[in-house]
């Protein structure tokens, strides 16, 4: 998660050929499966509430799954309800509306300089231990 232009979707790409794993674009599901929603804040809350029901339907085949998106309130991440947060810190100024930083987060990247392999490391590691 991030703000937009932080490079969610490029990491996501990345993570998705690493991983082979389901990706799901949130900007994609925005246009294809949740046309009827705005971008007003009860329809980002629903937004992240039909991504993270995609994303739980994979996860029973014991898939690995990325979903990338802004998830831009603490209320839309609950509704979304993620597994692990990796956040976008590489964006330091936006005009995005009402965007909460998160409170919590598993793996804080904050530069484009990343190591997709580290990543990838760290991931495998974190799902072996829960």
């Amino acid at each position: 998660m991030g703000l937009p232009g932080s490079g969610k979707t490029t990491l996501a790409q990345q993570l998705q050929k690493k991983l082979k794993c389901v990706w799901f674009n949130e900007d994609e599901i925005r246009h294809h499966v949740s046309r009827d929603l705005t971008d007003l804040a009860k329809d980002q809350v629903e937004q992240a509430t039909r991504l993270g029901r995609l994303c739980d339907i994979v996860l029973r085949t014991n898939r690995y799954t990325i979903a990338d998106g802004v998830c831009p309130t603490a209320e839309t991440r609950q509704a979304f309800k993620p597994t692990f947060i990796i956040w976008m810190a590489t964006v330091k100024d936006s005009d995005y509306q009402g965007f909460e930083s998160p409170d919590y987060v598993h793996l804080n990247i904050d530069s484009w300089n990343y190591d997709i392999n580290d990543i990838v490391k760290i991931i495998r590691q974190y799902a072996e231990h829960t």
